[in-house]
């Protein structure tokens, strides 16, 4: 059974700094085939990708998050990480990890993902 558990979200203020972890369970990280992802939902929108990382270490990001988010995975304690900078208003919302076990491209289409955590919220004041 795979499970993932998101963590590190909060309330900070534009222009500040959080750290997202997403800890997976019942499977490994370094697997050869596996695309892990960030989604984000804000209220009464649609989910979207933030980033994605597959297991040659090939990152994508969201247009209006590149050069302030990056994703990485720390093998040894198995958890994906996203550092979020110089975050703003618009980067409210609710975040996800997710998993796709058999593919070797990580999208930014949620559609791709089946194993999903269950979200952490991040708030961002202006």
């Amino acid at each position: 059974q795979v499970r993932l558990v998101e963590s590190g979200g909060g309330s900070v203020q534009a222009g500040g700094s959080l750290r997202l972890s997403c800890v997976a369970s019942g499977y490994a990280y370094n697997s050869r085939s596996a695309c892990l992802a960030w989604f984000r939902q804000a209220p009464g929108k649609e989910r979207e990708g933030v980033a994605s990382i597959d297991m040659t270490g090939i990152t994508r990001y969201r247009d209006s998050v590149k050069g302030r988010f990056t994703i990485s995975i720390d093998n040894a304690v198995n958890t994906l990480f996203l550092q979020m900078n110089s975050l703003k208003p618009e980067d409210t919302a609710m975040y996800y990890c997710a998993a796709d076990l058999k593919s070797d491209y990580a999208s930014l289409f949620y559609g791709q993902y089946n194993y999903w955590g269950q979200g952490t919220q991040v708030t961002v004041s202006a």
